[in-house]
């Protein structure tokens, strides 16, 4: 018997659910089963009298509870006594795509700061790709990204829908095919200055511009550039035009300094994911910070 089998089987009793048990302590519902059941194999007794709808205490489960409850409690005790110091000089290492790290990683931080002052963050920023990556192969404790990628073990939760949009430099030209309406078939006659390979921001571009049929080998791209202000600055002076998101052209197209154009067709926009892996236990202190992402978009 040992402390996570006790957490398990003490989240699942006040839940009533394996599946709420296992969101709750950022594990796979089969690690939570698998805890309860090398518990009850050691205590030789049914812990849950199981049903279609819901789970609940056997008699000899309700005296366990007491038990490990009151455990979970003097444990708790011990590592605020103790453990103190320690969990303060715990750092959680965040990895980030350039979207979410530049325009919505501030204000997280500083809401995450102002409810938990002294904690530690570190933050690395990379495209979408290694940020899967880092978080697969455990380097990192979360990530956030612009795209999906199937990696093993990484658990996504979308918390922000961001929609990507065409920007031209604001010339006679482009300002025609602004009131020309909503067709941006004229961009494959265009010079086009796209993200960097990996990028979510690119992959989400030619999935959206593949929906209208318009395929990226028929642009005419002469430039992938990673660096989001280069592009911005490179449009500006009328380099050519690029597919960026709508929170990063925000101040250009406010000022005026570049023209935006909606993708059509692109619904509502793709989903800004936040990344763990499921496999690795998370500190108590990247488990406040997910809870604090969650707090601020209203997640569930």
């Amino acid at each position: 018997m040992n402390l996570k089998q006790l957490e398990a089987f003490v989240e699942v009793a006040q839940s009533g659910s394996f599946s709420k048990a296992a969101k709750k302590l950022f594990l796979t519902q089969p690690t939570i089963s698998a805890h309860i059941a090398s518990l009850e194999k050691e205590l030789d007794t049914r812990v849950f009298v199981r049903n279609t709808k819901e789970v609940d205490l056997s008699p000899e489960g309700k005296k366990l509870y007491t038990y490990a409850r009151q455990i979970l409690d003097l444990t708790e005790k011990i590592k605020e006594e103790f453990g103190r110091h320690e969990e303060e000089a715990k750092c959680v290492t965040i990895a980030a795509s350039t979207i979410p790290a530049q325009y919505l990683l501030p204000d997280i931080l500083t809401r995450f700061n102002e409810k938990h002052p002294g904690e530690q963050l570190r933050i690395l920023e990379s495209d979408s790709a290694q940020v899967a990556e880092q978080v697969a192969e455990g380097s990192v404790d979360i990530g956030f990204t612009g795209t999906v990628l199937e990696k093993k073990f990484c658990k996504y939760i979308p918390f922000y829908k961001d929609q990507l949009v065409v920007i031209t430099p604001n010339t006679e030209k482009y300002q025609e095919y602004k009131r020309m309406g909503g067709d941006i078939s004229w961009i494959q006659e265009e010079s086009v200055i796209m993200r960097e390979e990996g990028s979510g921001t690119r992959k989400e571009a030619e999935k959206q511009l593949r929906h209208l049929g318009i395929r990226t080998e028929r642009l005419r791209i002469i430039a992938s550039i990673a660096n989001q202000e280069t592009i911005k600055k490179s449009v500006t002076q009328g380099m050519g035009i690029s597919i960026l998101s709508r929170l990063a052209a925000k101040n250009e197209v406010e000022s005026g300094r570049v023209l935006e154009f909606p993708i059509p067709e692109a619904d509502e926009g793709r989903d800004l994911n936040l990344v763990y892996n499921k496999n690795h236990p998370l500190t108590r202190s990247a488990q406040r910070f997910i809870k604090t992402v969650k707090e601020i978009y209203d997640i569930k």
